[in-house]
């Protein structure tokens, strides 16, 4: 398995995320709110405006995408090595 990057900031998954068919929505302060409405209701998620983002928070955000989804998190974490 691969590991959870280090050195992800909030633009860089704003960029992966958007593959997945996420928008964003709004920015309000340091906070990017993005959604995907692929799966049939809303999903949102909130990304802090950070760089890096801390490791507990994008694994929070990698696992709650990876669930909506019904996708492994590691397909995830594959597309943050491509860029």
């Amino acid at each position: 398995m691969p590991k959870i990057p280090r050195d992800i900031s909030a633009k860089d998954l704003c960029g992966i995320l958007e593959k997945y068919g996420y928008h964003k929505t709004r920015q309000t302060g340091s906070h990017i709110r993005l959604t995907n409405l692929s799966m049939g209701k809303a999903h949102h998620v909130t990304i802090p405006d950070h760089n890096p983002i801390k490791i507990g928070t994008l694994n929070h955000i990698l696992n709650d995408v990876a669930e909506y989804l019904k996708i492994n998190k590691y397909n995830i974490i594959k597309q943050t090595k491509k860029q």
